[in-house]
């Protein structure tokens, strides 16, 4: 008996000190996580503000102009800007429907040999690098702009034709390139839904699509606006794709124009930047952060303000 006890002793002691150290190395990576972000933040306004100070805030942010190395040397960024903000919201307007009613089709309706091969696929997609999809967007998609923009300028003296590297290139691309973070996150949320709700809802009457629609998405609409909050970020951060099939230049931000997003800003001018306008790169690379974050902050508001209601 005695020493069965000390065997029970020994094993509680040991069970205790795995459970203490798995909570030290737990908390030891919470605290690096938060380390992290603050860490980020803080460089990123370090960087990012000195140009503010020097060049102005309305000069930078709200002046059209981008001539960093002109004998005047201009630093608006207005238009790059405006090109991210309408790039994405349109990419996501494309993106979000197909990705989730191939979530939905994944998730709820798809038999299994049909999900194994749409898996394979979407799982393909997620691992191509983005550089490849910008190739495969000058081999595929700006020469189908291109013939689009023929169609619709021919004739237009006044055009400047862009041999399909525009705007619409650019949303095509990206709403392809976050299908993947979409469906899988959306499928994930998805299947998380208890069946009891399924079964419930069809066992008072109510079809396949109405307990889809009505009951199911309604449950994973957490997990749904994570997708779309993880597809925003890799939207808007997107860069080596874009720069191949944007056409890179500082424009209005119409379908048929040659436009520059802000990742695009950046990656294509840091290599040569110094002084000033290397600080306005910087600067850039901040107003991409306060995006991302304010994006975070509103969605969940929405989902706060949603559960409140439920």
């Amino acid at each position: 008996m005695e020493n069965r006890f000390l065997s029970i002793v020994s094993n509680h002691k040991t069970k205790s000190i795995v459970e203490k150290t798995a909570a030290i190395i737990f908390r030891g990576c919470a605290i690096m996580s938060i380390v992290a972000v603050v860490s980020i933040t803080g460089y990123m306004l370090i960087s990012g503000t000195p140009a503010l100070f020097k060049e102005g805030f309305i000069d930078i942010l709200f002046k059209t102009t981008w001539a960093p190395t002109a004998s005047d040397p201009q630093y608006g960024i207005l238009l790059i800007i405006l090109t991210s903000i309408v790039g994405v919201i349109l990419a996501i307007l494309i993106g979000v429907p197909i990705g989730l009613l191939t979530a939905i089709h994944l998730a709820e309706m798809a038999n299994k040999h049909v999900r194994k091969i749409l898996k394979s696929a979407i799982e393909l997609l997620a691992g191509i690098p983005s550089v490849v999809y910008g190739l495969l967007g000058i081999l595929i998609v700006n020469p189908m702009m291109y013939k689009l923009e023929l169609l619709i300028y021919k004739g237009d003296t006044s055009h400047q034709f862009t041999g399909g590297a525009n705007l619409l290139s650019a949303i095509i691309v990206l709403a392809i390139m976050i299908l993947p973070t979409l469906i899988n996150i959306s499928e994930t949320a998805l299947k998380s839904v208890p069946d009891d709700l399924r079964k419930s809802s069809l066992a008072l009457g109510a079809s396949q699509i109405q307990t889809i629609f009505k009951v199911v998405l309604p449950a994973a609409k957490n997990g749904i606006m994570s997708a779309i909050v993880l597809g925003v970020g890799r939207a808007i951060g997107e860069a080596m794709a874009i720069l191949l099939v944007a056409g890179n230049a500082v424009t209005f931000p119409f379908p048929f124009h040659s436009v520059r997003f802000l990742t695009t800003a950046i990656v294509s001018e840091m290599g040569y930047a110094s002084g000033v306008h290397r600080e306005v790169l910087f600067t850039i690379g901040l107003v991409l952060f306060v995006f991302i974050m304010i994006i975070n902050l509103v969605l969940t508001f929405i989902l706060k303000k949603g559960d409140c209601h439920d």
